[in-house]
């Protein structure tokens, strides 16, 4: 049965390590229960119905991911689309939340268009397998940035534009703390030792005063103050398909980046680069993003901390199964599930990203026509706090330095006809 369910392979895989997995994700994503409502209820949305909607656009795509794909990736409402969702769309732009979703699943059904179609499939072929490499280990670099970033142990500065943050308490202690305790966890080997040190540096939050439990069970609230609360008026407006087009550009990228670096870390990727199921990966994300419009959310997304799960030994859907079930138990403890701070994610998301690092060593640093395009797709991730920009960049690169250098054999029609569509998105 959960081979047929799940693509569970009683010789390679085992119950307990997918169960931890699945919960070790969740983990490292149970904090956008908390801030996507915050995000999108500025802009006057039902922050009530917004955590019902969180739960439920997080619990049944990555559910749906576990029956139809079979893979270890989890879905839910995407970071950076919801702030553009709502401080550009609604409160710079001065459109309605009701306009905003519009476009989320105007965006959603062009997704599911492009799946159909196989186009989605056919722009990760032309991506070349050095960036590939390299989207991996940006990814770890990016995921890393996040972990420190939300524990303050890095922080803003207006100098410098990062510095690090005061170590000696609060949360950049905890952080730091959570980051020993983790780490001795693997070198140990101990199985379960992100999830382990994610509830470990819980416990210690307690006598910081970071980690605060306020209650165990609540009731969710009604989605009905949201839910297919669409507009129409402006759906044919200039303002609408540059804000469908933004979302569906940003939303195909971070996918498109998410699966190609978490299938590198799982082993996924044949020799000539294709990665199975990735047609039922985009399938999923799609109906996903029109279904979490009609609910009433943002842009639902493949989510990077799904290499968390990965890392701990998930390899099959009922990492992502258990993953959903934890989400949706959410709706009725909440309070507890919301009580984990933020710095005690922070060492799994570093570790995670030293581990997706690994891939760096696929790539022919001899070769400057590789590396240079591979080095800036690395190093753009973190510094613009976006997957899809580093990818880009990188892929432009890659393009603009084998055509200067004569290596025409090396760029294929898709690789120009991607990179000038990036130029397009650069001018529009």
């Amino acid at each position: 049965m959960l081979k047929k369910l799940f693509g569970f392979d009683p010789k390679q895989n085992t119950v307990r390590t997918e169960i931890m997995a699945g919960i070790t994700t969740f983990l490292t994503m149970a904090y956008i229960l908390a801030v996507n409502p915050n995000i999108l209820g500025e802009t006057g949305m039902d922050k009530g119905a917004l955590f019902t909607t969180t739960v439920l656009m997080s619990a049944l795509p990555t559910i749906f991911m576990a029956l139809y794909a079979k893979l270890p990736l989890a879905l839910a409402p995407g970071m950076g689309l919801n702030a553009f969702f709502a401080y550009t769309v609604c409160m710079v732009m001065g459109y309605s939340w009701q306009f905003a979703l519009t476009a989320v699943f105007l965006e959603g059904l062009v997704f599911l268009l492009l799946t159909v179609t196989n186009l989605r499939e056919k722009i990760v072929d032309v991506i070349p397998t050095t960036l590939k490499n390299a989207i991996s280990a940006g990814i770890g670099l990016y995921i890393a940035f996040i972990g420190l970033k939300s524990a303050g142990i890095i922080v803003n500065n207006e100098a410098t534009l990062v510095s690090l943050g005061d170590l000696t308490s609060g949360s950049a202690l905890l952080g730091a703390i959570g980051i020993i305790i983790t780490s001795f966890l693997l070198v140990k080997r101990v199985k379960g030792a992100l999830l382990f040190g994610i509830l470990a540096t819980t416990l210690v939050g307690i006598p910081l005063g970071v980690t605060h439990i306020n209650g165990v069970f609540s009731i969710p609230p009604s989605v009905d103050p949201i839910f297919m609360k669409f507009e129409w008026d402006h759906i044919f407006t200039k303002d609408m398909v540059v804000v469908v087009f933004t979302f569906l550009f940003v939303d195909l990228f971070d996918c498109i980046g998410t699966v190609i670096g978490v299938s590198n870390r799982v082993g996924m990727v044949k020799e000539d680069g294709k990665i199975p199921r990735l047609k039922e990966i985009f399938m999923v994300d799609s109906v996903s993003t029109a279904a979490g419009a009609m609910m009433g959310t943002s842009t639902v997304a493949v989510y990077v901390e799904s290499a968390a799960g990965v890392n701990e030994g998930g390899r099959t859907g009922l990492t992502s199964f258990v993953t959903g079930v934890c989400f949706l138990l959410a709706l009725f403890f909440a309070p507890l599930f919301l009580a984990i701070p933020a710095a005690a994610t922070t060492p799994v998301l570093v570790l995670v990203g030293l581990m997706m690092m690994s891939s760096v060593l696929k790539i022919d640093f001899d070769d400057y026509s590789e590396s240079i395009p591979a080095f800036i797709c690395i190093l753009l991730m973190p510094l613009t706090y976006s997957i899809s920009e580093g990818i880009v960049l990188g892929h432009l690169s890659y393009v603009f330095i084998n055509l200067l250098s004569g290596k025409f054999k090396k760029i294929s029609i898709g690789m120009y006809i991607l990179a000038a569509i990036f130029l397009i998105k650069f001018i529009v």
